[in-house]
């Protein structure tokens, strides 16, 4: 059996020539996938850098929304706390208690800081306890108005 050299030569140059092509269209292939992920992947960077932006928005938007609810009760308060409508009737009547609460608070203050000599200063670096509650009320009743 004589080999024809020159047969597998052909053979082998078509070969390589086909190896190389699927190379080039693997390549071109896998860089076209590559760019897609890419593509796709800052789309979707944008698009939660948006969201982001949108809930910083909207936070800020809930903040002008208490903002304007705490100045609306105040202007109820100032306008109408001496004789509010039955519905609000409850509410006042507790911003009016604790607003009594705090000014006795601020005369004992006033008794303490005059009988132990103490100078602002001095009474101003006192911080209230975090687990105490605040106004002689318990923690729960700020719970029921949310």
């Amino acid at each position: 059996m004589s080999i024809d050299f020159e047969s597998l030569k052909d053979k082998a140059v078509v070969a390589a020539q086909t190896g190389v092509t699927r190379a080039k269209e693997l390549t071109e292939t896998g860089v076209a996938k590559a760019r897609e992920l890419a593509d796709t992947g800052v789309a979707k960077a944008k698009e939660m850098a948006e969201i982001g932006k949108l809930k910083v928005n909207n936070s800020s938007e809930q903040e002008t929304i208490r903002k304007a609810y705490s100045d609306l009760g105040k202007l109820y308060y100032a306008e109408r706390a001496s004789a509010p409508e039955p519905a609000y009737a409850d509410i006042c009547q507790r911003i009016t208690d604790a607003l009594a609460r705090i000014s006795y608070n601020n005369e004992r203050i006033a008794d303490i800081k005059a009988a132990g000599h103490l100078t602002d200063d001095e009474v101003s670096a006192v911080e209230p306890e975090a687990d105490e509650p605040c106004c002689g009320e318990s923690q729960d009743e700020d719970k029921t108005e949310e």
